[in-house]
């Protein structure tokens, strides 16, 4: 019997696909905002999906920060282009 893989939204495009294809960004209990590549980290969270349009959209238009209620800090953006782009190079 195959086990049904959860899917969530990118807050962008809007494409549903699994869980593990996307990136979440975690607002933990403590106002403190995180990268969760496990998917399992205790916190709100917010997907998108791992390709560089989705990115630079979310991050024009703050769509991250008004999903989660705060403000993102730049390192987190900037680790988010760092998995993006060594998911991206792993495809070619």
């Amino acid at each position: 019997m195959n086990k049904k893989v959860p899917e969530r939204r990118c807050l962008i495009c809007g494409t549903h696909k699994p869980k593990n294809e996307l990136l979440r960004i975690v607002r933990l209990k403590d106002g403190s905002v995180v990268l969760d590549k496990t998917g399992k980290v205790s916190g709100r969270g917010a997907y998108i999906c791992p390709n560089t349009n989705c990115y630079k959209k979310a991050k024009k238009i703050r769509r991250i920060e008004s999903e989660l209620g705060i403000d993102i800090p730049e390192n987190i953006y900037e680790a988010v282009a760092a998995e993006i782009s060594e998911k991206e190079d792993s495809e070619v």
